[in-house]
């Protein structure tokens, strides 16, 4: 999965708008963080195609930084995050995103945007 940073102007209509050419062109966002600062809007989405939302950015005239994601699963109770994340603090990898994807009774399953996905998939195996 790849995780893409876009800037928008923080107003009415930039978020469906860039929600309506995705969805034009079949790109389905599996995670999506927005908010605004002052007059800028930044959404952070995680897409499972990233050709296609690297196309649909592109034609839009819109500029994004991307990034390969790691994903993992984790059971669903208490504890489970503060270990994950404890596991990576301890690897040296920094979180810039994290995502949830699925959550059910039993588990959660999370996206996670880092600086080195290497070391943070070694530190979840």
């Amino acid at each position: 999965m790849t995780e893409f940073t876009i800037h928008l102007s923080n107003r009415p209509g930039q978020l469906a708008s860039l929600a309506s050419i995705m969805a034009d062109a079949e790109v389905n966002i599996e995670a999506l963080a927005a908010f605004g600062v002052d007059d800028l809007g930044i959404v952070r989405l995680v897409v499972a195609d990233p050709d296609a939302a690297r196309r649909v950015i592109t034609e839009a005239g819109l500029v994004a930084e991307e990034r390969r994601v790691v994903t993992t699963v984790l059971p669903h109770r208490p504890g489970a995050l503060a270990t994950l994340t404890q596991n990576l603090a301890n690897a040296g990898v920094n979180i810039d995103g994290l995502y949830v994807l699925h959550s059910h009774d039993d588990e959660i399953e999370l996206a996670l945007a880092v600086g080195d996905t290497e070391a943070a998939e070694a530190a979840m195996a």
